[in-house]
């Protein structure tokens, strides 16, 4: 579909439908400088007031540019981040959290005007190359989101989430409470935002009540103190349980490190309880895991010391960095698992789970590390006993693999 305009084109007429007169920034890096250039191209061809910013590439520790973050708290109607890895963090915001009207606290300017104030509408990409630009863009949109719509649908209700695969996934999650998100390309509207390539709906699970090591028992009692009555809403309305999500994750397809992504040579087991990742077991590239995980873990109190996290929120992102952040499964047709993880979390026949923070904004850290697994079996479970199950070795219940 939409073979007759570029990729560039085609996300900026159909995927943001920006109009004349309207502000997008664009941020990039010198190795996503191609595409950006095609967007700022296609965005000006449009009639709109476009700006092109650059900065050097990013890791998942590193802060964005301090130029970047006042372009983005300018507040464009439109901001693209083209990253070879990561934005970067706000180190304004993780020092100072912005506050939206009704108490809730965000750590970077981005999320803030997207999803506190939903004054902006946005794309990230971090990962992409002109290879992936060019494959996975010009996709049926109309068929994604009904496809997202559907699959989404049978999320509402369901209590928990049963993931199995041959390789070695065995892990229920609970998500009473959470709200189905996706990445359908419909980025139309102030508030909403996503991937390109666009196609995956997600959910965060409900945060467990593990990882808290001996001596570190003031952890809750700091996160009740800064969030306040707010945490306290969570835990009576059912969305923080006492036990979180339990089981075994084996990624084997893909997994995002510190430093970036990689196809997996090995697998990587990760021992789940009470929502917590407590061992990793594997290769090389399970000690390449761990070592992120460590390094998050032992930034975040330095950083509370330095004063760049607010008193308390030290313990909390150290803890966070275990937590289990997020399930995905990917809808879109054109993807591949390439060893990217922009792409790969969209291929059809897996889903992906995340290390880290997650997009409900109550576990927040310093790292969201997507890990892919191949070919699962997906099954929804719901409080009156009933249970649905979406995916079967991979395969989306019938008719959804169609057009592949």
């Amino acid at each position: 579909m939409n073979k007759e305009i570029s990729p560039a084109d085609n996300v900026i007429k159909n995927v943001c439908k920006i109009k004349k007169n309207e502000h997008v920034l664009i941020i990039a890096n010198p190795e996503t400088g191609a595409i950006a250039q095609d967007l700022y191209t296609a965005a000006s061809e449009s009639g709109a007031h476009a700006v092109l910013m650059f900065q050097n590439a990013k890791s998942s520790f590193d802060d964005a540019e301090r130029e970047v973050i006042a372009a983005i708290a300018s507040n464009p109607d439109v901001c693209f981040s083209v990253s070879a890895v990561k934005l970067g963090k706000d180190a304004h915001g993780k020092a100072q959290p912005y506050k939206t009207d009704d108490g809730r606290e965000f750590d970077h300017i981005f999320d803030f005007l997207l999803e506190g104030k939903r004054s902006i509408r946005a794309v990230w990409a971090p990962g992409i190359t002109q290879d992936m630009f060019s494959r996975t863009v010009n996709i049926d949109y109309a068929a994604l989101k009904e496809r997202c719509v559907k699959l989404g649908s049978f999320f509402d209700g369901a209590v928990k989430v049963h993931v199995k695969a041959a390789g070695g996934t065995d892990i229920m999650v609970p998500v009473q409470g959470r709200k189905i998100l996706f990445d359908d390309g419909d980025f139309s509207t102030a508030g909403s935002g996503g991937n390109i390539p666009a196609g995956e709906v997600f959910i965060s699970p409900v945060v467990g009540s593990g990882n808290r090591q001996k001596g570190r028992s003031t952890i809750e009692t700091l996160k009740n103190t800064i969030l306040g009555t707010q945490n306290q809403t969570q835990s009576s309305s059912g969305t923080e349980s006492k036990e979180g999500a339990e089981g075994v994750i084996v990624f084997d397809g893909s997994m995002t490190f510190g430093d970036g992504d990689a196809l997996l040579a090995s697998p990587i087991t990760c021992t789940v309880k009470e929502g917590f990742v407590v061992d990793i077991t594997g290769g090389a590239e399970a000690k390449r895991l761990l070592k992120t995980i460590t390094e998050a873990e032992n930034r975040a109190p330095a950083l509370e010391a330095e004063g760049s996290l607010p008193q308390g929120q030290g313990a909390i992102y150290r803890r966070n960095a275990r937590n289990i952040g997020e399930l995905g499964i990917g809808l879109n047709p054109a993807a591949t698992i390439t060893g990217n993880m922009l792409e790969d979390e969209k291929a059809f026949g897996t889903c992906h789970f995340a290390i880290g923070e997650n997009y409900d904004n109550d576990a927040p850290s310093l790292i969201h590390l997507d890990g892919l697994v191949r070919n699962p079996t997906i099954t929804l479970f719901y409080s009156d006993g009933s249970q649905k199950t979406v995916m079967t070795d991979g395969k989306l219940e019938a008719g959804e693999n169609e057009g592949r």
